[in-house]
């Protein structure tokens, strides 16, 4: 998934490849502890929906929540185009209550600021640096972004799901290609959805709006998954015409970059199984890497895998694109593995504390029901990765899978993963995924 701006750097000629799902963490705070607390404190949330901003280098980055009722405990659920993301670790002492974000190690940490109105604070707690970004909350379901009066222009490429050829660009001038794709609603045409992919992954479930300001008319869309913030401004050349866009991309604390947009049918990235492969000479995987479970280890050598296809998968649980691969591996996994298929995660945390990254493994293994063996392999870094498999080019991207034949010698290394909120693109990345499986177990 991408950090969202340090893994574009990995690919050759490009600034800053994005593994479409930026990504922060270390250790637990004081605020952390509070998600534990007890809760005899009262809950500021009530049933509804709810528009959420966080407030980062003087730009708001709206999200819809929806709050229920579940057994008397409320429960949130995040909303980011047809994406939903429930949350029910929620707990209050005092006049302060503890939103913890799924399977990352981040919070909103909020508190009442009138009626249905919030205040508070998004924290990673896992940030190699702290990392806090101001929240505000308003119940009442509103658009995400309001423009002015004017109606908004219809275009029948944009309803039909348009694709753009893209380019981000850094501070630093270097430039990341990408492959964005906008939906106009057909009912509501102020309303947008898309994501942007590039060859580390994809910005994921983007929702947004086609808003009209005083120097043009706009493209805007955001998300929040608990992990990342983001934030497209996209500029159209002339209003009523989509040909060209161009605009800044924000992510949340200090991601920043410039993008432009060209609509053409035909845009694609680079082939995500040529980015990377073996070094000379290597066709094997030789790693021994300390199981989740306490004096455990993991091996491609392993009994278990002698004779099977297996495949690798290098995550991480602070990686919303390595989740959307887990929520595909981890049922695909339960329907095949008697076919002769096993599965190997590895895992490289935002701690050097082997114990803690066990542990954010294994909740994460606990969350989305994963059945296939998870091993804590390193620091959450490529260079780590790429350090603790030698035998590999480069590792570039979180995540990255790579196919074993039956003989443990490596016949495929694809470079991130393209999501169900890709649409078209995501149902491309399963069948390719089932074509390479249904080959290497006919050899």
């Amino acid at each position: 998934m991408p950090v969202a701006f340090s893994f574009r750097k990995a690919i050759a000629g490009a600034g800053l490849a994005l593994a479409a799902a930026a990504c922060q963490s270390n250790s637990s705070t004081s605020e952390n502890q509070g998600a534990a607390a007890d809760t005899a404190g009262a809950s500021p949330l009530t049933a509804g929906t709810w528009r959420g901003v966080l407030s980062a280098q003087g730009q708001e980055i709206p999200f819809l929540f929806d709050v229920a009722q579940d057994g008397g405990k409320p429960t949130v659920t995040l909303r980011n185009g047809d994406e939903r993301l429930k949350l029910d670790e929620i707990s209050s002492a005092g006049d302060s209550t503890t939103i913890r974000l799924g399977v990352f190690d981040a919070a909103l940490v909020v508190r009442a600021d009138g009626a249905d109105k919030l205040t508070g604070t998004w924290v990673k707690y896992d940030a190699p640096e702290p990392y806090r970004v101001a929240f505000a909350a308003q119940k009442g379901e509103q658009e995400l972004f309001a423009g002015d009066a004017k109606t908004p222009s219809v275009f029948g490429d944009l309803q039909k799901g348009a694709t753009f050829r893209t380019v981000f660009t850094g501070a630093d001038g270097g430039t990341t290609p990408a492959v964005g794709i906008i939906t106009q609603d057909s009912v509501n045409p102020k309303r947008l959805t898309g994501t942007f992919l590039t060859s580390t992954g994809d910005y994921r479930y983007l929702a947004g709006n086609l808003v009209s300001k005083a120097d043009g008319e706009h493209i805007m869309l955001s998300t929040f998954d608990g992990s990342h913030g983001f934030l497209f401004d996209g500029k159209l050349a002339k209003p009523g015409d989509i040909n060209n866009i161009s605009g800044h991309f924000y992510s949340g604390k200090a991601g920043h970059e410039t993008w432009t947009a060209v609509l053409d049918p035909n845009a694609k990235l680079p082939d995500a199984n040529a980015l990377t492969g073996m070094k000379p000479g290597q066709k094997r995987l030789d790693f021994k890497f300390p199981s989740i479970y306490e004096g455990g280890s993991i091996s491609p050598t392993d009994p278990k895998y002698k004779g099977k296809v297996v495949v690798v998968q290098i995550l991480g649980s602070w990686c919303p694109n390595c989740m959307d691969e887990t929520n595909f591996l981890a049922p695909w996994y339960e329907k095949n593995k008697q076919r002769g298929v096993e599965i190997i995660g590895l895992g490289y945390e935002r701690t050097t504390d082997q114990k803690v990254a066990a542990q954010k493994m294994l909740k994460m293994k606990e969350r989305l029901n994963v059945g296939y063996d998870l091993a804590i392999a390193g620091e959450a870094n490529k260079d780590a990765a790429s350090q603790s498999l030698p035998q590999i080019q480069k590792v570039l991207a979180f995540p990255t899978t790579i196919f074993l034949d039956k003989k443990g010698e490596v016949r495929k290394i694809h470079t991130g993963f393209s999501g169900p909120g890709t649409g078209k693109y995501y149902e491309q990345e399963v069948a390719e995924f089932n074509k390479t499986i249904n080959q290497l177990l006919a050899e």
